[in-house]
Order: structure tokens, then sequence, then C-alpha cells
């Protein structure tokens, strides 16, 4: 999106200033994710520690952009492409910090198996480590397809997220015939279910920024909808969009 369109250089900034920040807080919030991951499955309580206090980090920054938001939007009153650029960037963070508070959780049950002296059973690993490779490949994608306006990219973190899901279903039958052959594990089970749950909320946190990478792009508002609708929305905006020229052919704006 080219920001020199506009008159005042000062919007230019403000623009630029607010795609930057979240783009940042992005990063963060991907790290966090990462992070509580491998604590998770390496029993590192240091690194879990870590991420637990850097929470306070992402949240700073939401409130930060979120100012910049609503700053921009009683200020400058943006409308066509700029608003979808205001309202998609306040969307995406809040989705981002909640992002952080499950990383947080993960982190927070990797003290709890620390403490309690539990050892990772097999389920734990190899689920955790499947979604949750899973989950940071499409954080980064998602912040990717926002940064580069990119609709298919966007579109493949919602299929991803569609395997996320089946992968959370299979580890939860998993677990009810794990629990069920030997009820001493329940407790250990059920600390194994809240983390497949976490990970699997950050996937869907990451479906919505894709969706939002979508509203920015086309003006067309996906959320709700299923992956069916969202590619035929694509495949109908990019038959829309056959003609139009390249950015870099655009006529610069008087």
């Amino acid at each position: 999106m080219n920001f020199n369109q506009h008159i005042s250089q000062q919007f230019n900034a403000d623009l630029e200033a607010i795609r930057t920040q979240m783009l940042a807080m992005g990063g963060l919030v991907q790290r966090q994710v990462s992070d509580a991951i491998a604590a998770i499955l390496n029993g590192d309580t240091t690194s879990a520690n870590k991420i637990i206090k850097r929470e306070d980090d992402v949240d700073e920054m939401e409130v930060n952009i979120d100012k910049e938001c609503t700053h921009i939007l009683v200020k400058r009153q943006p409308a066509a492409s700029d608003l979808r650029m205001v309202i998609a960037v306040s969307r995406v963070v809040r989705d981002l910090e909640r992002m952080g508070d499950e990383a947080a959780k993960v982190a927070i049950h990797t003290l709890e198996f620390a403490n309690s002296n539990q050892a990772h059973s097999k389920i734990c690993h190899q689920a955790i480590r499947h979604m949750g490779t899973a989950v940071v490949k499409m954080t980064s994608d998602a912040l990717d397809a926002f940064a580069r306006h990119d609709i298919e990219g966007a579109i493949e973190v919602v299929r991803s997220d569609k395997m996320v899901d089946e992968q959370y279903a299979s580890a939860i039958r998993e677990l009810s015939t794990y629990m069920m052959e030997d009820p001493r594990s329940i407790s250990q089970a059920i600390n194994i279910l809240w983390i497949l749950r976490a990970i699997e909320r950050i996937g869907d946190h990451a479906r919505n920024i894709s969706e939002q990478v979508i509203y920015l792009v086309s003006g067309a508002d996906v959320r709700h909808s299923s992956l069916t609708e969202i590619e035929e929305h694509s495949t109908t905006e990019e038959h829309l969009t056959t003609e139009k020229l390249p950015s870099s052919d655009l006529p610069a704006a008087e």
C-alpha cells in the first residue's frame, strides 16, 4: 500500500507507524509462541518464566497501537483503503495480544509440570510438537501476508488452521483413550488438554489475522466464513482484478 498518495506527509507517517508497530508486536508474539512450544517440550522453566514476564510488553504494545489508531481516526478521518488499514491494524493487535496470552498459558503449564514432577508423555510431545510447529508457521505466514498484502498467503493460513483443528480433535480422542486405559494419568492428561487448547487457539487467532489481510486488500469481511466461501471469494476477486495495473505502473498522485 502506497502511503505517499496523501497530501499530508504526517498522515503518511502515521499510517506507516501503526503498520510498523503492529508488525513489530507480531514479531514479539511470534517469538513468545515459538519459545512457549519449545519450553513445554524441553521442560525449560527459565524460558517459561521469561515468556510470562514478556507478556506485559505485549499488553503495552497493544494499548499504544490502539491509541495511535484512535488518534488517526479522530484527527485524519481516513476513508477507503486508509480506513481499512486502521481498522485492520486495530483488529490484528487484539488477536496478537490474545496469542500472547495463550503463549503465557503454555509457559505456566510448563512450570506446573516441573513443580509436580510429572514426566512428559509421548502424546504430549507428539501432539504439542506437531500442532506447535504448525501454529508458529501460521503466525509467521499471517504476518508476512499482512506485510505483503498477499491474499493467497492469507488463505493458505486459513487452510492450515483447518488442519490444526483436525490434529486437535485427533489428540483429544487419543487423550480420552489414554485416560480410560490408565486413570492415574487423568491429572496429567487434563494439563496436556489445556496446553493443546491454548495452541489451537493461537491457530485461530492466526486465521483471524489472515482474514484481516483479505479485508485490507479487497474490502470484504470474511469473518465467520468457511474456507470454501473464502476460497470462492478469492477466485471472484482475482477475476475482477486481472486487468489491474501492477502497483509500480500506477500513475503517481498529484
